[in-house]
This record gives structure tokens, sequence and C-alpha cells, in this order.
């Protein structure tokens, strides 16, 4: 009896020496091997969307400061051991504000805020279903479908202190909201009505800040999604199309001479992302056909001032025409190179691939699951 109390006791402090350890999954360090240019820019934070439902969700890091280019793979889950389960489910934006590098986890209904200079979470924000942030005059505004997935109702803009991260307010804005852009104490947000079809929304909602009160809505086209600012004031939006009548397509709306943003003019290419950088705004995008079973796939750049565009392809390298599924696009601001997303099967790992700003490809490294939105670190945000 002795003997059985023993082998007993033995186990049991095995087992409870093992529930006390901390699993951590370390960071990979990564050697490009290729000379870094110095400029202002430090790095390159890169959001891994995971597929929905795996809770893949990881965070790397393109470090551009020391003097070769080094890829630091999974940063997240090593600077925040505590986090039981890391990131969560579905990236679906980041954006760094002030010192700050804010994370939008689409699935797990949070805003997760980190220090911009080496991601260490400082707080979170809870907004359910939330899609994008946008900040203005020391706020955060996220945009929220409310509901679960697949289930519509209108959608919300929140309003989160961005010093405290408490939501302040919020707004009820069109259907399934998606991107925003502000332009003179005016949040104009992009409605999709992604969770009606056919019956898509079409609008722009135009929030004023100052009130934060809804003043109208634009009609702009089907099924929107991206809405960026360009240094002119006026607003670059995405319509996704509804794959049957309407074609995907990129609308430019501009202020009239009372001062009300009204559509200008579109774009017959599809636009699935797009960066604007200066006068240029470099994009990719497909389009499906569900009638003719058609895929348009356009690649290119468009002069903002003169809604022309201007450069048919992105790169002619072999390496482009070997990208599998063109998933995001950034423009480095100071020198013009920039970076492609590929999320090859969409279920295992995606690379990012970078090319000088003449279009000629320079390097390649693997990322996470589905790399899909990235944002650059400067020494001011440092």
């Amino acid at each position: 009896m002795k003997q059985y109390l023993i082998i007993y006791m033995a186990v049991l402090l095995g087992l409870t020496g093992c529930r006390t350890d901390d699993y951590i999954v370390y960071m990979e360090d990564e050697n490009v091997g290729v000379l870094t240019e110095r400029t202002e820019v430090q790095g390159m934070y890169l959001l891994n969307e995971g597929n929905m439902g795996s809770n893949k969700c990881t965070l790397d890091y393109l470090d551009l400061s020391a003097d070769t280019v080094h890829y630091l793979r999974n940063i997240y889950a090593e600077r925040n051991p505590n986090e039981v389960k890391e990131l969560g489910d579905v990236g679906n934006d980041a954006q760094i504000y002030g010192s700050r590098l804010w994370l939008v986890i689409n699935c797990s209904n949070k805003v997760e805020v980190c220090r911009a200079q080496d991601a260490v979470k400082l707080g979170q924000v809870d907004v359910p279903n939330c899609r994008n942030v946008a900040f203005h005059g020391g706020y955060a505004y996220v945009t929220s479908y409310v509901g679960p997935v697949n289930v519509s109702e209108m959608g919300r803009v929140y309003k989160v202190d961005t010093l405290t991260l408490q939501k302040v307010d919020s707004i009820v804005v069109g259907y399934q909201p998606e991107e925003m852009a502000v332009v003179d104490d005016k949040l104009y947000v992009a409605n999709s009505g992604g969770y009606r079809a056919p019956d898509y929304d079409r609008t722009v909602s135009v929030v004023d800040l100052r009130t934060f009160t809804e003043e109208r809505k634009i009609d702009v086209g089907v099924n929107l999604h991206r809405c960026r600012a360009d240094r002119h004031g006026q607003l670059w939006v995405t319509s996704r199309g509804d794959n049957r009548y309407e074609q995907s397509k990129v609308y430019w709306l501009a202020q009239d001479a009372q001062g009300q943003m009204q559509v200008g003019g579109s774009i017959d290419v599809p636009v699935s992302d797009l960066c604007i950088v200066g006068d240029s705004l470099y994009f990719y995008g497909s389009d499906y056909s569900a009638v003719t079973y058609d895929v348009t796939e356009a690649y290119g750049i468009i002069n903002v001032s003169t809604h022309q565009q201007v450069a048919a392809q992105l790169s002619s390298s072999a390496e482009f025409q070997q990208i599998k599924r063109l998933y995001g696009i950034i423009v480095h601001p100071a020198n013009r190179d920039f970076y492609l997303l590929d999320a090859r099967n969409y279920s295992s790992s995606g690379e990012l691939l970078h090319f000088r700003a003449d279009g000629s490809f320079d390097y390649k490294v693997r990322t996470g699951d589905v790399p899909a939105h990235a944002v650059f670190l400067t020494k001011s945000k440092k």
C-alpha cells in the first residue's frame, strides 16, 4: 500500500508540474540577406488573416533598420506570452496611430492595441464583428457589422478614445460597413451590404465628426469595399459588383462648389486592394462573372489627378507571374518600392514579395496564413 501511495504522489506531482509550464510559440528570425536602404521607414508590420474559424491570425514584422533585411515571423505570441489564444480569429485591418499599433480581429470581436515599437499589448476594445479602423482628432473609428457572421443588421461605427481605449459613442450607418476615410472633419463610410446579396448596399455614409451624426448617404455603386482619400481631398471607393450584372470598378468622389462630396466618375477596372502614394494609386484586382464564368484581372497605376490609368502592369517578372492568389499591396512612401501579398492556397503559409520601383523583383519570404494587411513603422511612430 505504501508503495502504491509513493507512485501515486510521483505521478500527481509530474502532472502538476506539466500544467504550470507556459507554452510559447517563439518567433522565427529570417535574415533575407538583402542590404537595406536607409529611410524614415524602420519596418513593416504584416497581419496574417488566417482562415475563418481556425484561430490562426498572426503578426509578422519586416525589419528594415539593420544592415540587411530581416523577417520576424509570428512575433505576437512571444512578446505577449500571457495571451492564451494569441491574436484570435481573422485579422481584418492593421493601422498605426501615434505610438500605437491597432489590429482589428474580426471574428474574435475585438481590436487589439499594442505599442508600435515592439507589438506588446496595451489593451483591447471589444467591438462586435469589427471590420476596419480610421483615426481623427484623438479618436479611433471602428466599423462593425454588429450582428453575427451572415446575419444582416444595420451596421455601426464605434467611436473610441485612443488614450483610454473606452468606447464613447456609436452611430448607425449602412449595411455591413467596410473601410472609412476622413476629409475635412467628415468621415466617409463605404457600406457593402455583403450579407444581403443580391440586394447589396451601394452607399457611402457621410458622418459629421463634430456632431457625430450622419448627414446623408451618397449613392455610389454595388457592394462597396475600399475607401481611401488622396492628397487632393478626393475619395477613391471600390465597388465589388454583384458577379452578374454589375462589374467591379473604382469610383472617385470630389467636393462640388458647395463643399459637398459627389461622385465624379469611375474607372472600369476591378480593384481588390490599393495604395496611394503621391499622385499614384497602385492597385490590383480580379472580378468573376457568374454569367459568363470569366475572370477579369487587372494590375497597374492610376494617376489620381487625371483619373487615368498610366501603367498596365506592376511587373513583368517571372516571380510576379508565379503569384497564386494576390491578396494585398502596399507601397513604400519614400522610394516607391512595393510589396505584394500572396495568399497561395488560403490554408497554409503565404508569401511576401518585394519589388523595386521599376517593377523588378528583389526578394520574397514566407509569411503566416493568408497575409492581408500591412502598415509601415516610421522613426517618428517608433
